[in-house]
């Protein structure tokens, strides 16, 4: 598959590169700056601006699918959204946040009393960005949330998956970045989740 991944250089967007190449796909990495992207036979790094939609329509157009994975405070869901559309790429996929996950029913991770200030504003924009795409019907749209602490550890392949609820496991809410860009690569190559959210935790 061709696939391209807006945001190619950050934590998230690296490890999602590196497991669609180890599979074997040809990957357009889109970056700010995108001489820090892998140097690898299968990846062709580009420059690009989450905010022009006009200018990420030229360079995702002719992709299988596209993957989001850039900063929710330095995006805007309608111009991306604008984006997908206009290049008539219709599988799109976003690399979500944990706060809009459900603790009990009803009651979001960001809206609990312990949730950290420092991560409010990027959470609440998370949540908007999955609210926004929910009124989407014409492209194929997943929102994936990882678990609360995602964090730069070992690919083990062993993960569980989830809907709405925030995935614990004796309290510890956790999943790497290289084991979370597993289940996003399966999701690309498999999809199980139209127009959905869906989670990944251990």
């Amino acid at each position: 598959m061709k696939i391209a991944v807006i945001g190619a250089t950050g934590r998230a967007g690296r490890e999602i590169v590196a497991e669609l190449v180890r599979r074997g796909h040809q990957v357009t990495a889109i970056a700010r700056h995108p001489e820090t992207a892998q140097a690898e036979p299968l990846v062709t790094a580009v420059a690009g601006d989450a905010n022009d939609a006009a200018g990420l329509a030229t360079l995702i157009a002719g992709h299988d699918a596209v993957v989001s994975a850039v900063m929710f405070l330095n995006s805007d869901p309608a111009i991306l959204v604008d984006a997908v559309r206009r290049a008539g790429v219709t599988r799109y996929l976003v690399v979500g946040g944990a706060g809009s996950l459900e603790v009990a029913p009803g009651l979001r991770l960001i809206d609990t009393p312990d949730f950290p200030d420092a991560y409010k504003a990027e959470a609440s924009k998370g949540a908007a960005f999955l609210d926004y795409l929910r009124g989407v019907s014409d492209i194929d749209w997943t929102f994936l949330s990882p678990s609360a602490l995602f964090f730069e550890g070992p690919r083990t392949g062993k993960f569980r998956l989830g809907d709405d609820a925030l995935l614990a496991d004796g309290g510890n809410s956790s999943i790497s970045f290289a084991d979370y860009a597993i289940a996003m690569a399966d999701e690309i190559e498999r999809p199980a989740h139209s127009r959905r959210r869906f989670t990944v935790g251990y």
